[in-house]
């Protein structure tokens, strides 16, 4: 259905400062002017003055009828006027067009300031407001032609239409290519919020890889040391021997947690483009039978078993992944749980997937001293880690009062 005349007419005439910020490329949202828009106007009213007195200088010299004096000031304050109102052709395009478009009708001297107002009007607002401006001007300079004594129909429809539709040409290339340079920066701002996006989202993955790593590679070690310190807190009867022989333990597992940890700043402190030195061992299938006997040598008791076919055939992350399950599971029993049996079983074959379960005893009581501390992050970790590597996990207590760690692998 059509637009109703009325509802046409406010469409067409709003101010342009009411518009979408597309439709107008040399404006804000605001719609105010700056110094250099302001600038610009005024210019356009004194070439409008000086085009519109050139226009009427052949009427007053060379024609060879002669204006009446009254038809002289009706053109001259025409045209002032109309030279005047180009000072708000930015707000109110369409308003300014048909004044200059009226006031041409009864002045020759209008006549620049209403191509003006109609280029500018071709510029900030929609095609179908030019277009109807250019069809008005042939019935206004029909009238003008009956008006002025000076001229005839034809040779002023001769002379003025073809300035109307190149004006009208020209001010539409100009918005279509500010629309063409706004569609452009905004696919560059969209492309540059896009980058940034994707830089944020690789740094926060990348922060959560090194967290994942820090907590894999120190949590176990710190827990170690603190179960060891513990055992002397709560035997300080024991032989000298022994406590010789915690004390060697507390000193080499500092020294791998500081060594671990030296690795993983290393990381973090590289720089792009810098030849890093050669990466630290990762954890293998094998590694987790050491794993275990630390745990043990910290007064765990772990049942153990591993029946893994061809062992040396399996890739990197799987073993990886392995013990970083098994690791994590110790260290929650050790801060948890201490004390309580476990059982740790790895099997597998190449094809057949590998199976790592982790179990133990849930604790009746709470145990006697300060509890060490945890956010609940490794367990989450294990899952992410695992999901990655195509794996499924699950974990909690099941009804015979153990919990459960158990993971599936791909091989």
């Amino acid at each position: 259905m059509s637009e109703s005349p009325p509802r046409l007419w406010v469409e067409l005439v709003r101010p342009a400062s009411l518009l979408a910020p597309s439709t107008l490329p040399h404006l804000d949202s605001t719609g105010v002017r700056t110094g250099r828009d302001r600038a610009v106007d005024a210019v356009a009213c004194c070439v409008g003055a000086v085009l519109g007195a050139l226009f009427l200088s052949p009427d007053l010299r060379d024609s060879a009828v002669t204006l009446s004096a009254m038809q002289v000031a009706v053109d001259v304050s025409c045209g002032a006027l109309a030279c005047v109102s180009l000072w708000w052709r930015r707000r109110w395009a369409l308003a300014v067009a048909l004044i200059c478009l009226l006031l041409g009708t009864f002045s020759s001297s209008a006549t620049p300031a209403g191509l003006l107002a109609l280029s500018s009007l071709a510029v900030h607002r929609p095609v179908r407001s030019s277009l109807l401006v250019v069809v008005l001007w042939i019935p206004s300079l029909l009238l003008f032609a009956a008006y002025s004594p000076t001229t005839d129909p034809l040779t002023v429809f001769l002379q003025v239409t073809p300035l109307a539709l190149a004006v009208t040409a020209w001010g539409m290339f100009i918005r279509a290519r500010r629309q063409l340079l706004l569609t452009l920066q905004e696919r560059a701002l969209r492309a540059e919020a896009d980058q940034r996006l994707h830089e944020d989202t690789a740094r926060m993955a990348e922060r959560t890889r090194i967290a994942r790593e820090m907590h894999d590679v120190l949590a176990h070690r710190i827990s170690l040391l603190a179960l060891h310190a513990g055992a002397l807190e709560v035997r300080p009867d024991l032989p000298p021997a022994k406590i010789r022989e915690t004390a060697e333990l507390l000193r080499s597992t500092a020294r791998q947690a500081l060594e671990e940890l030296r690795d993983v700043i290393g990381l973090l402190r590289e720089e792009p483009g810098q030849q890093s030195g050669p990466p630290a061992p990762q954890p293998t299938l094998s590694d987790i039978r050491r794993l275990v006997e630390e745990s043990r040598r910290a007064g765990a008791n772990i049942d153990f078993q591993m029946h893994v076919e061809h062992p040396e055939m399996a890739p990197s992350g799987l073993g990886r992944d392995a013990f970083r399950i098994v690791q994590e599971s110790l260290t929650n029993i050790g801060k948890h749980a201490n004390g309580t049996a476990t059982t740790v079983r790895v099997t597998g074959a190449p094809g057949a997937g590998l199976h790592v379960s982790i179990r133990n005893r849930e604790p009746l009581h709470a145990h006697a001293g300060p509890v060490l501390p945890g956010a609940g992050a490794g367990l989450l970790g294990l899952q992410e880690r695992v999901a990655l590597a195509g794996g499924t996990l699950v974990h909690g207590p099941d009804g015979s009062g153990d919990f459960v760690v158990d993971a599936e692998l791909r091989w």
